[in-house]
């Protein structure tokens, strides 16, 4: 393994993300008649960047060892209680309807820091919470129909699936998968599409939203396009999200950068796989490419497909060196030894399905590292940890060549 990494606690003057992310929220309402052209904002976002400022800091008389680097480690609910893979045979991928209240605040009851949910504008001018860019029905002769989300009022968005008036039946609701299969939506636990104004309305004020604005990857969107998109987005969070705990993200390059160029009140992080997958466009291709785009554009941070980080474990460090944040997504953060590897990384946290297996696992892993202490480090390039977390991590590398 070339790669050693390297735990050193943050000192007292040091925020960190968990804590700077919970703290972050509107302090002034920004003018959004038009796109501002200022970019160093140094507000909210200096408070979040402030524990990365020297997290790799080389002088051996700042370096402590890491007693619970659990503590700081976030857990983010994806799209509330977990994607729904209707292909699945596991249950749990279709226990709850996701990206709805009912998943929201189901997810509300474990010990996570966000609810992750996508956000869309109907043609009138709503926010409304869905992932999808097509939604799916079936007509009285068996045919089904597609609509784009963005294509759709609001009261058409809403007549699918389970209808909050108990006589009216709703549009029976279909999804396409990636391969083109298409399945009814069927789940455990139905319930009504919503807005983004029902979400900050009825979902526990306790839990911070990762709000992520959803484009088609197939359109090239001009600026102002994009711009009204978030404006209309940006005019009900600074209505309704009083002191929630916010941050955006977005797969979209140049919507990533206008969110920070329209706002400076909360976080704004560049969703990537990494090159797990190939793009057009070749800011979406790599981690480097990743960084490149934060820097250039005063983001925040990445959300990254968990195998490109896997792949190459090294891009931690030099993500934090940069002082960027690093949050990981994918179908390999619900397994457990995936989620302790990356905390034992340094990565900051994690996106997740499974929700109550993995904070339940952030948890266990708080309590062994109490048990197990840390072994002081030797020198600037070795750590040892516990024999149980060692394993762990090597089961982890082993998984990158299986899942690469």
């Amino acid at each position: 393994m070339d790669t050693v990494f390297k735990f050193i606690s943050p000192n007292s003057s040091q925020i960190p993300l968990k804590m700077a992310l919970k703290t972050a929220h509107v302090t002034r309402v920004p003018n959004l008649d038009h796109v501002s052209d200022d970019l160093n904002h140094t507000n909210n976002v200096a408070a979040f960047n402030g524990y990365h400022n020297n997290h790799h800091d080389d002088d051996d008389t700042n370096a402590v060892f890491l007693k619970n680097p659990a503590e700081d480690f976030m857990v983010i609910g994806h799209r509330g209680t977990g994607m729904n893979l209707l292909q699945s045979p596991d249950p749990r991928m279709k226990s709850i309807k996701e990206n709805s209240i009912l998943a929201f605040n189901t997810a509300g009851k474990f010990n996570l820091d966000f609810i992750e949910f996508d956000v869309q504008v109907t043609k009138d001018d709503y926010p409304v919470i869905f992932h999808d860019v097509f939604i799916f029905t079936q007509d009285i002769k068996g045919v089904i129909i597609e609509k784009r989300v963005t294509d759709m009022t609001l009261d058409e968005f809403l007549s699918y699936g389970p209808q909050r008036e108990p006589n009216k039946v709703g549009k029976p609701l279909f999804r396409k998968t990636k391969d083109g299969r298409i399945f009814e939506w069927k789940v455990e636990k139905d319930d009504h599409l919503c807005t983004l104004e029902e979400v900050f309305q009825k979902v526990n004020h306790s839990k911070g939203f990762n709000i992520e604005f959803k484009f088609d990857d197939n359109i090239a969107y001009k600026e102002e396009e994009l711009a009204h998109v978030i404006q209309v987005v940006l005019r009900i969070i600074f209505k309704y999200a009083k002191n929630r705990a916010i941050f955006f993200s977005s797969f979209l390059p140049d919507a990533a950068l206008l969110i920070r160029k329209l706002q400076s009140a909360y976080p704004v992080f560049f969703l990537t796989n990494g090159g797990v997958e190939t793009y057009t466009d070749v800011r979406r291709n790599s981690l480097d490419e990743a960084m490149k785009l934060c820097l250039a554009g005063s983001l925040n941070g990445i959300v990254a497909e968990v195998r490109s980080i896997l792949r190459n474990p090294g891009v931690i460090k030099t993500i934090k060196d940069l002082k960027l944040s690093l949050i990981s997504y994918g179908q390999l953060n619900n397994v457990c030894e995936v989620v302790d590897a990356q905390i034992l990384m340094g990565v900051d946290g994690v996106i997740v399905d499974l929700v109550q297996e993995i904070t339940e696992a952030v948890e266990d892993f708080g309590k062994e590292v109490k048990k197990e202490s840390l072994v002081e480090e030797e020198n600037d390039h070795e750590i040892k940890c516990s024999q149980k977390q060692l394993s762990n991590l090597m089961k982890v590398i082993g998984m990158k060549y299986i899942y690469s």
